[in-house]
């Protein structure tokens, strides 16, 4: 594969105050291909390296993220297909793993259709934001697939087991509204209002206690994993060692002398775990484009989007479900 052709799948670009955005830019309904899912995990990687405080994620276009390119895999011989699905999820399960680890909140932006792995994009964020045109389908199992992008595992923790399995094995059609309801998403706004909330939420958070968010975001996940006495536990070391932070003693101090406190001090943030080494097999080849690229301005029909932004997108093609992971995993 050619570096050419996975460039300006994904844009990122970090502001002064250490808010990443990221945006998907290949047009097509933003369908994740090896190439697009390589790009997400080289974001991802410049989101950590950057020392992110948060991380703004969205999807050019009329729709946020429709899941795999069914026609790249299509277009394979069987005998490649299985290799081919765990290259994609490698490079997809490792950008994952990595904004799961940092300490900056994820705040995703939603519009159009969102299936398949797009749906494991959106449970995977700290606050997500829909568009109330918005609408979300699993979509895997109608063409026999099953699902990846941590849907199976995010899905039940947002909506509870029975209605997770409805949405997967029914892939019947959830609406903003609905998906709000349920805690798919945590707010739903007008089309026209999606990316100012977005921005406003995802920068107010990277100005914010970013050691904190770190901490708080290991317990939520932790949460439903361990019981309540050792959770007791874990929330009473991570007080005690936020107590005594920059960021802590800041804040007392701020709030003490009436004052807004300010985080955004060199050395205030306490790193999180580190995350797990999530490098696909083979060399990533994925060049990340700058949000100053220079691109035509949208149709009037496009919805708002990031400027600077990407190349001009193509035109959507049909919802479809993400990359499946790979035999016997």
């Amino acid at each position: 594969m050619k570096a050419d052709d996975v460039a300006m799948r994904v844009c990122v670009e970090v502001d002064g105050d250490g808010l990443a955005r990221v945006e998907m830019c290949r047009g097509s309904g933003n369908a994740i291909d090896l190439a697009m899912a390589r790009a997400l995990l080289e974001a991802a990687r410049e989101c950590e390296k950057a020392g992110a405080r948060a991380v703004l994620l969205t999807g050019r276009g009329r729709s946020f993220c429709v899941g795999g390119d069914l026609k790249e895999f299509a277009a394979l011989p069987e005998e490649r297909l299985t290799g081919h699905l765990a290259e994609v999820t490698d490079a997809l399960h490792g950008a994952l793993r990595i904004l799961a680890g940092l300490d900056a909140p994820l705040v995703v932006a939603v519009q159009g259709a969102v299936a398949g792995a797009g749906v494991g994009l959106v449970a995977a964020a700290d606050v997500g934001i829909a568009a109330a045109d918005a609408g979300f389908t699993a979509a895997y199992t109608a063409i026999g697939y099953t699902p990846d992008a941590g849907v199976s595992w995010s899905l039940p923790r947002l909506v509870g087991p029975q209605r997770a399995a409805d949405l997967l094995l029914t892939n019947r059609r959830v609406t903003a509204a609905e998906a709000l309801q349920m805690g798919l998403v945590s707010r739903v706004v007008e089309p026209e209002r999606l990316l100012a909330e977005a921005v406003q939420t995802a920068g107010a958070l990277a100005r914010g206690a970013t050691a904190a968010y770190g901490a708080t975001r290991r317990l939520v996940r932790r949460a439903l994993a361990t019981g309540l006495d050792e959770h007791l536990d874990a929330e009473a070391r991570e007080l005690g060692a936020a107590a005594v932070s920059g960021e802590g003693r800041e804040g007392v101090a701020a709030f003490l002398a009436g004052r807004r406190p300010d985080f955004v001090r060199p050395g205030f943030t306490r790193r999180g775990p580190a995350a797990a080494d999530t490098a696909p097999t083979e060399a990533v080849l994925t060049q990340v484009a700058p949000l100053e690229s220079a691109s035509p301005e949208p149709a009037p029909s496009e919805p708002p989007r990031l400027e600077p932004s990407c190349p001009e997108p193509l035109r959507p093609e049909p919802v479809r479900p993400g990359p499946t992971r790979r035999d016997g995993a």
